[in-house]
This record gives C-alpha cells, sequence and structure tokens, in this order.
C-alpha cells in the first residue's frame, strides 16, 4: 500500500527529523507504510519543494508542484537561482563572473567597438571578450549591431534588460569602491592573523 501523500497534523515541522534520505518523528521505528509525509525544503527551479516519503523506496520521482501557504516568496518564484538545474544560475554567472560584469558596467554609457570595449576593460583578453559577449548576448543583456561597412564594422550596446541588469550591477561595484578602505584593513588584518600562526 502506498503511503498517503498528505501532511499529518501529529507533530509540527519542529519536531520532525530530516535526514538525507527520509524524514520520521523521534521515536518512529522501521516498519510497513503508512507513515506521514513532510515538505522537506528542496530547492527546486520552478519554485516549488518536492514532497517526499518518509521511506526512500517511495521517495524516489515523488514530486508535486502544489503550493503551500507556508511556501516562502523564493519558493514560489518561477526561477530559483539556488537550485542546480536551473537556467537563471547560467545567466548570473554571466552577470556576476568578473569580465560580465565589467562589460556591462563598461557598456552602461553607450555602445562600444569590440576593441573599444577591450580597452575600456583593461586586462581582458580578446578570446574572453569575445566569449563573454557571445554569452550576454545569448541571454538578452547585449545587442550585436553589423555595420554594412568596409571595412565591416560591429556595435555592442545594451539591450533595455541589460541597462536594467546593468544598473544592479555598477551600484555593487561603485559600492565595493567605496568600501575598499574597510577591505583593505580586513585583509591586513586576515594576513596579520594567519602568519601568526
Amino acid at each position: 500500500m502506498r503511503p498517503s501523500t498528505t501532511a499529518t497534523s501529529m507533530a509540527s515541522p519542529s519536531e520532525w527529523r530530516i535526514d538525507a534520505v527520509c524524514t520520521h518523528r523521534p521515536g518512529d521505528v522501521p516498519g510497513p507504510p503508512p507513515v506521514p509525509h513532510t515538505r522537506l525544503p528542496a530547492l527546486s527551479c520552478g519554485g516549488r519543494g518536492p514532497w517526499v516519503s518518509a521511506w526512500p523506496k517511495y521517495a524516489e520521482g515523488m514530486t508535486s508542484t502544489r503550493s503551500h501557504p507556508e511556501d516562502s516568496a523564493e519558493q514560489r518564484l518561477p526561477y530559483n537561482a539556488f537550485a542546480r538545474v536551473c537556467p537563471s544560475r547560467g545567466t548570473l554567472e554571466h552577470v556576476t563572473g568578473r569580465w560580465g560584469a565589467l562589460t556591462l558596467g563598461a557598456l552602461s554609457g553607450g555602445s562600444l567597438r569590440f576593441n573599444e570595449l577591450r580597452r575600456r576593460v583593461d586586462g581582458v583578453s580578446e578570446k574572453m571578450l569575445s566569449q563573454t559577449l557571445h554569452a550576454l548576448e545569448r541571454d538578452g543583456l547585449v545587442h550585436r549591431e553589423a555595420q554594412p561597412t568596409n571595412p565591416p564594422r560591429v556595435d555592442y550596446e545594451l539591450t533595455p534588460l541589460g541597462h536594467e541588469v546593468a544598473r544592479r550591477v555598477l551600484s555593487l561595484i561603485r559600492f565595493l569602491e567605496t568600501s575598499m578602505d574597510d577591505v583593505l584593513r580586513a585583509r591586513e588584518s586576515y594576513d596579520e592573523a594567519r602568519g601568526a600562526l
């Protein structure tokens, strides 16, 4: 007999112990189902945590997209960057990587040609800048405009979505720049403490 998929009120969530593959109340002993279920705070893209059986053989593949009044706002989001398989994580990596963030910031002032952008983002190689631009263009953050000139001219500029993202990235960059005195003092203190060990 398959276990019930409804949560019981026999114990509060704080009384449940969450193991790697099963969930049970203190004092439970192995035995046949039925056993109560509880919602595990699993990370899943789509914002729904699976309902997992207290018995591993029934837990495999058992998921539900049912909402729950106790779901947090984060759990109800369509995408969840904390979930390994969520596509938003890839975009987050493209945006917050060293070259992605600097490229977005550089383009926030207007369109630039490839070599102009490379000079603006000091230290980036031609290969890395090309890869970064491709990733940001694929994510819809950068628009590539090829001009029918001789020699060919290609300009890069932010899309409306790219401008929104760049504004937030620049806010973080500016905050870090204004906080660097504190950061450098923290580094010095850390290095001195580590050196004394």
